[in-house]
């Protein structure tokens, strides 16, 4: 396994783990070809929500979708409407939350506004 994919397991693993402790549902989409990796259920609305793992040295976190077909790699930008939230986990620990789609961008650098404690509300039933 490619080491890229094993970080995006980790990161997809842990916001699994966080949201669940949060007292959200959490699901996963069926298929390989969606453009988020997770559904995390409020008990008011859904929210698609892609996990990405960063440890660059910048802070950057890459907004790009790659996959291999018959013709080698094909890298392409979140479209518009993507997603609803983009989860972010560091080796550090620390986990960022933005609310929004950031489409057609290479990258992002999570601020700590972003944390992912000063973002969310626990929903615990």
């Amino acid at each position: 396994m490619r080491d890229t994919q094993r970080k995006g397991d980790i990161a997809r693993a842990i916001a699994i783990s966080t949201f669940t402790s949060y007292g959200y549902d959490v699901s996963s989409p069926l298929t390989e070809s969606a453009s988020y990796d997770l559904v995390v259920d409020d008990g008011k609305k859904l929210y698609r929500v892609q996990a990405k793992y960063s440890n660059s040295v910048s802070g950057d976190v890459g907004l790009r979708r790659i996959h291999s077909n018959s013709k080698g790699y094909v890298i392409k930008r979140y479209a518009k409407n993507s997603y609803d939230w983009l989860y972010i986990y560091k080796p550090s620990g620390k986990e960022y939350l933005i609310k929004k789609c950031l489409e057609g961008r290479n990258a992002v650098r999570p601020q700590e506004k972003d944390l992912l404690s000063a973002n969310i509300k626990k929903v615990i039933r």
